[in-house]
């Protein structure tokens, strides 16, 4: 399902006309995006939890030459689903 697939469905399934229903995707996407970049975790009832994790630097190799490097930390966003989400998946 695409961004495209879900204002569809808003348009469709609440009746907002497909300008607003852009709009408001939009607008919950730069939300939900800008409570990530600031490293906040983002909680959604009966969907799941978006955890922002830090990764420490790390020794690697390249796997063509076989040189050791080290990997830089970084951060990385984890998903967790919700019981509900988990259930709702697996029935």
């Amino acid at each position: 399902m695409t961004k495209a697939d879900i204002v569809d469905k808003i348009h469709t399934g609440i009746g907002l006309s497909k300008k607003d229903s852009i709009d408001m995707m939009e607008a919950v996407i730069s939300i939900m995006k800008s409570t990530l970049e600031q490293g906040e975790t983002l909680k959604i009832s009966g969907f799941g939890s978006f955890v922002d994790k830090q990764k420490n630097d790390r020794r690697g190799r390249n796997p063509q030459t076989g040189e050791s490097i080290t990997i830089n930390a970084r951060r990385i966003l984890t998903f967790k689903p919700s019981a509900v989400l988990k259930d709702a998946i697996n029935k």
